[in-house]
């Protein structure tokens, strides 16, 4: 019997019955079974390794599933795992048999023979392994009783209240200062109007409610998000609530709730409205009816055209079981429609049912935002990192990368200071929402080299290199570092997950026996960067005889390390970074991160170490011309237009995109190149790059070089103005009213031969 990998579970939540979920390496899930409720697994990267740890309904380790005959079973030490949910919800520590579900097996049904409780977890391997490791499977419940079509989301915990608000209804209902509303779409795309008036301002007779206008210029966008611009404001600026998760990010404050005269006006007189029905709800608690009633459009997909200035609106975005939740920030009378427009897409042409749930005010509810690898995938919402006990001491200015909370900058430096310590002295960031895959199998070189745009040959162990996935077309998927674990196994670590999605595709496609899996949260990594990142490292880094020493490491070299000596906790050390500085990156395991994070502070205070948030990132970056997904690429943009032609071997035979690649080449329309602007003001992503009225190109990213002492841009340009010191200008407001003269110039900025990351 083999143990269960320490520390390296934890806690995702409670599945709902008749729900798909998304198990991610590294994570736990609890099911609630009833005798002969389904429960089916399936593998969906390749490898993976489910736990199972099953009880009954007194909590008590029992064979609960089957067939269960001829499978593994293992100790699992529940005093090593790091969550603690499964040691609370046992009420001790004990160890306890796990089934183990695996192997060549890629999908499985079993069947509860009694009500009970299943856990089922999925161990993470150690971002040091030169095994690899990482993984997700898919998992669901289907009840042997019949349910519910749309079944509602958990509960964050106790509820107060709970009510369904029926199709083209509304109600009335009073919260209290503390208290999280939860506002459920049930069956997906249901327009829901919500409005909340002030308790004390009714008690003195006036009327303060949320006001659309004042929320919008208070918090500088069109709707409040969780984080720091959450909150919704009244007629004299002072909060009502404020926004805590959100699964969608497409609402409306810009119309009204529908109203009598609009259904008028389009040959429908006497339909049913969201003004009208509000007034009605209203009406008991003292509050003035309306003949139109401003309100948070909440699942209501609207945007505006910069080109004709008007209020589009189309099908909604969310999804069965999609939700915002909003915490009461004062006592409050609030109001829930569930809209009955059946006339036009807004709800899908099909009104439907909306789901409150209040909560009391000591019911914790943590802030997110819904992110979903793809479209159609299952969202995950956004968590801290690792290092989130450490950093958020220092700083409450968290912004979502990807999935995760990141620090933007920290309160007692902020960017410029942070900037300053990386060109000079040596800075901590955390990193972590980088995406890591590990390709292992037999076929993983060949894949690779069908799917990369550097010959994957010639990468040795502990080597790595940047390189690009492209299309056939040759626009670039993605780009990333590719690390060589073993002669089969390699590191695959991209700015998305689209990359991962097409390696899976081509290899499925091919035949080829590989497995590409993910290790999403299980593996959190730091950038050091800094001229003093490698003395500093020198105090800290063990490494064994058999892999490179810290000296020894070139340029995207990397080894596997401790911390101090060879008990201590490991990691993988890179020297890469996106500063354009000398630097390092580390990988490590999510027990040992706060481990980490301490001694690299303890040893950086000498050399001056900052922590750096992603403000002063975006600031060297464009200063040392390094391209980013969604600004320099994405969409059709080809390898040459980027600005990452250089990550392109024409000479490898064969890859794909290679003959789309090598056309591009030969006859470019644009490229991209550095523009050193007159002065500090800062254009925009996709401002115009013109020539007299002539449009020549487009700004991919701009920031103020502190370098410099001005304003510097990344443009993709027409070729025959690409060159350095040509005069072009920047156009503002519509390109024509507004110039910011400039010169074209050579990238990077800082360091044109990148001498500083390669001493």
């Amino acid at each position: 019997m083999t143990a269960v990998p320490a520390a390296t579970v934890r806690y995702v939540g409670f599945a709902a019955p008749g729900v798909s979920h998304r198990l991610a390496t590294g994570r736990a899930l609890r099911l609630d079974l009833e005798a002969g409720d389904q429960l089916s697994w399936r593998d969906e990267e390749g490898g993976a390794t489910l736990w199972l740890l099953s009880f009954d309904a007194q909590r008590r380790p029992t064979v609960l599933l089957r067939p269960l005959q001829g499978v593994a079973t293992a100790r699992a030490d529940l005093r090593r795992f790091e969550s603690t949910a499964l040691r609370s919800w046992l009420g001790d520590e004990r160890e306890l048999s796990a089934t183990v579900l695996g192997g060549d097996e890629p999908a499985r049904t079993l069947e509860a023979t009694q009500p009970g409780t299943v856990w089922c977890v999925l161990p993470a391997g150690h971002a040091a392994s030169p095994e690899g490791a990482g993984g997700a499977v898919s998992i669901a419940v289907t009840p042997r009783e019949p349910h519910e079509a749309n079944p509602l989301p958990p509960p964050f915990g106790p509820v107060r209240d709970e009510f369904r608000v029926a199709a083209s209804s509304a109600r009335a209902y009073r919260v209290h200062a503390g208290e999280c509303i939860q506002i459920i779409d049930v069956q997906g795309q249901q327009c829901s109007d919500f409005m909340a008036f002030r308790v004390d301002a009714l008690e003195r007779g006036v009327e303060r409610c949320i006001d659309s206008t004042v929320t919008r210029t208070l918090v500088g966008g069109a709707y409040p998000g969780p984080g720091l611009y959450d909150k919704f404001f009244d007629q004299d600026m002072q909060p009502l609530l404020a926004v805590v998760q959100d699964t969608v990010g497409r609402h409306d404050t810009f119309a009204l709730a529908c109203t009598a005269r609009g259904y008028e006006e389009r040959g429908f007189p006497g339909h049913i409205n969201c003004s009208d029905n509000i007034s009605a709800a209203y009406a008991p608690f003292g509050i003035t009816g309306r003949r139109a009633w401003p309100a948070i459009n909440l699942f209501f997909n609207s945007w505006i055209l910069p080109g004709d200035n008007r209020l589009r609106s189309d099908e909604a975005w969310s999804r069965p079981g999609d939700y915002v939740v909003m915490r009461a920030l004062t006592d409050l009378i609030c109001v829930t429609t569930a809209c009955p427009d059946d006339i036009d897409s807004i709800n899908a042409w099909n009104p439907t049912d909306i789901h409150v749930r209040i909560y009391p005010p000591h019911q914790p509810v943590p802030v997110a935002l819904a992110y979903r690898q793809a479209a159609d995938e299952p969202a995950t919402m956004t968590e801290h990192s690792a290092f989130h006990p450490r950093t958020s001491a220092l700083t409450r200015g968290y912004a979502a990368a990807r999935d995760l909370w990141l620090p933007t900058s920290y309160e007692g430096t902020r960017a410029l200071e942070e900037y300053r310590a990386c060109r000079e002295a040596v800075t901590l960031q955390d990193l972590s929402s980088l995406r890591k895959f590990d390709v292992m199998g037999p076929d993983a070189e060949r894949l690779l080299e069908l799917c990369t745009t550097r010959d994957v040959r010639r990468l040795a162990v502990h080597r790595g290199s940047y390189t690009l996935v492209c299309s056939e077309s040759g626009a670039v998927i993605d780009d990333g570092t590719l690390w060589r674990l073993a002669p089969d196994v390699f590191r695959w670590c991209p700015s998305s997950e689209h990359s991962a999605l097409h390696l899976r595709q081509i290899a499925r496609e091919r035949g080829l026996a590989v497995q590409v899996r993910s290790h999403e949260r299980a593996m959190p990594n730091l950038a050091l960067q800094g001229p003093c990142s490698r003395e500093l490292l020198a105090a800290v880094v063990f490494t064994q005889p058999l892999v490179p020493a810290l000296e020894s490491l070139k340029w995207f070299g990397f080894t596997i390390a401790r911390l101090h000596d060879r008990d201590g906790p490991s990691f993988m050390l890179t020297r890469s970074g996106y500063t354009g500085e000398l630097g390092y990156e580390i990988f490590c395991d999510h027990a040992d991160a706060l481990a980490i994070w301490d001694a690299l502070i303890q040893a950086g205070a000498p050399f001056g170490l900052v922590p750096m948030g992603s403000e002063a990132l975006g600031i060297l970056r464009v200063e040392a011309g390094l391209a980013e997904r969604g600004s320099e690429f994405g969409g059709d943009i080809d390898a040459y237009e980027a600005g990452l032609g250089f990550a392109v071997d024409l000479n490898k035979p064969e890859f794909i995109g290679r003959a789309a690649l090598q056309r591009i080449q030969a006859a470019p329309r644009r490229v991209l190149t550095g523009l050193v602007l007159q002065g500090n003001e800062v254009p925009s992503h996709g401002d115009g790059v013109f020539l007299g009225r002539e449009r020549v190109g487009v700004v991919t990213s701009a920031v103020r070089s502190p370098a410099l002492g001005c304003a510097i841009a990344l443009a993709r340009v027409a070729v025959e103005w690409a060159a350095p010191g040509h005069s072009l200008e920047v156009g503002r407001l519509d390109g024509q009213m507004k110039r910011l003269p400039g010169t074209t110039a050579a990238h990077p900025f800082v360091d044109a031969q990148r001498t500083r990351a390669r001493a």
